[in-house]
């Protein structure tokens, strides 16, 4: 399996438009984040989690080339903005692309691109997508792997993250059911959200994450989901355990 990270920034990014902050005017590729998304590939199969309003760029620089399936973790903007970009995989592939949600989040999503779920009188330039809703406790399949949602909370909201196989990516949680905590055992790679040093309302702060990360005990863990205000790539990856990684833009893992 082949992971790579398209974006690693929290809402806004970094650098933060008009911001002056130190982070932000780093001259660092590492300190440079896009909204958070990742690229998942095994056997012949090519999937994507999240597509917020940098996706079109993220896909040109990544190189990807097929879309097989598209998850969604929750329907924020900085996760789902560039859902109309899936038009060149629609166009190419010659089929609806499928997309996995929480039935909450297709309804957003079908009110906010009501043109793309639109069944009759359709736009031709539009694209269209065949919608699969993620329920948890319930093991779905894409090609011939199981994919195993997990229940996670964004403060009040319910987010899903995904185990397939040995990875597990996890993003927006600030708190997590015990009984979804056992659905992670044996993980080699964990991702996790990591927003700051402070505490956050509905984020993980670095203390959080790191505990949570030494309660999953993964092999490895990538920090995700990262503001400014977490400070220096390099400054901030000198403190972390030696298992744990801040994750970066274009950063390529296999497992």
């Amino acid at each position: 399996m082949q992971v790579y990270f398209l974006g690693t920034g929290t809402s806004q990014g970094i650098p933060v438009i008009g911001s002056n902050h130190p982070v932000c005017r780093s001259s660092d590729s590492k300190d440079k984040r896009l909204r958070v998304s990742v690229w998942i590939r095994w056997d012949d199969l090519s999937i994507i989690i999240d597509c917020g309003p940098d996706f079109r760029q993220q896909m040109l620089t990544s190189g990807c080339l097929k879309m097989d399936a598209l998850l969604f973790t929750h329907e924020h903007a900085d996760h789902t903005a560039g859902l109309d970009d899936i038009r060149p995989f629609f166009f190419k592939q010659g089929k609806d692309i499928p997309v996995y949600a929480h039935k909450r989040v297709i309804e957003n999503l079908t009110r906010r691109f009501d043109y793309i779920f639109e069944t009759e009188n359709k736009y031709p330039g539009s694209p269209s997508v065949d919608t699969f809703e993620v329920k948890n406790d319930i093991t779905f399949e894409i090609g011939n792997t199981k994919i195993i949602p997990i229940n996670v909370n964004h403060g009040n909201l319910q987010v899903f993250g995904y185990r397939i196989q040995d990875f597990v990516y996890l993003t927006d949680v600030k708190s997590i059911d015990g009984s979804e905590i056992e659905k992670l055992k044996g993980v080699k790679v964990l991702v996790v959200n990591a927003l700051r040093e402070e505490e956050h309302h509905s984020h993980f702060s670095l203390q959080d994450a790191l505990d949570f990360i030494h309660l999953v005990k993964p092999e490895i863990a990538y920090l995700t989901h990262i503001s400014h205000l977490l400070g220096f790539h390099k400054e901030v990856q000198k403190r972390l355990p030696p298992n744990v990684f801040l994750a970066y833009d274009n950063l390529k893992i296999t497992i």
